[in-house]
């Protein structure tokens, strides 16, 4: 992977803009800031969530067994969760078993994988919010520790910055910008599909 050269940004922004429809159709549906969100609801939004991170590592996971080099600079080992959002059902008191996953394009190169961690890694920012929430709901407080949606703890700005900084290398070393936003549309639009879901449960 090329080194960082001082991109602009740029990127970032063309994601952000890109995205941003989705991003709000997935927060609209989830609805994990809602003053009155159950325990039950919380388990319905972890059993979508684990099954869109089991399919979306698949393909990343294919993609860093052929590009090793790029998935361990992408630090990608350290940047799965699928396992943390089971622990989060196992300690909710929801049974095991291989939910149902979306189906999700092929991971095909480095650009591919950048513009799929952008929604992924994207998710850790808000979720700092929603752990802070989670703790003042009387139906959670104080029962349960959930790790999946602030996997990082501390670690959460400086895992998101390396990120950042590996998208705009990517692009300043020549890698294709629009194969980098098409792969994170492609990402966010599945997710905003397969959380429709819990928009409905909760009678929105």
């Amino acid at each position: 992977m090329p080194r960082d050269t001082g991109g602009d940004g740029d990127v970032l922004k063309v994601l952000r803009a890109a995205t941003a429809a989705e991003h709000e159709r997935v927060e609209e549906s989830l609805g994990l800031m809602d003053p009155e969100l159950t325990r039950e609801r919380l388990t319905a939004v972890l059993r979508l969530m684990h099954g869109f991170w089991l399919a979306a590592e698949a393909g990343l996971d294919a993609w860093a067994r052929r590009e090793p080099d790029d998935a361990a600079d992408l630090a990608w080992a350290r940047r799965r969760r699928a396992a943390l959002f089971a622990d989060d059902l196992a300690a909710l008191g929801s049974a095991g078993g291989s939910p149902a996953r979306p189906e999700l394009p092929p991971v095909r190169d480095t650009g591919e994988a950048l513009g799929r961690l952008y929604v992924l890694e994207g998710s850790t920012l808000g979720g700092t919010f929603i752990d802070r929430h989670l703790a003042t709901l009387p139906d959670l407080s104080g029962s349960v520790r959930l790790r999946a949606f602030s996997p990082y703890g501390p670690d959460t700005g400086p895992m998101w910055h390396a990120f950042r900084r590996a998208a705009r290398a990517h692009v300043a070393g020549g890698g294709d910008a629009d194969r980098l936003v098409g792969a994170a549309r492609a990402t966010f639009a599945v997710l905003a599909d397969w959380c429709e879901p819990a928009r409905a449960a909760a009678g929105a």
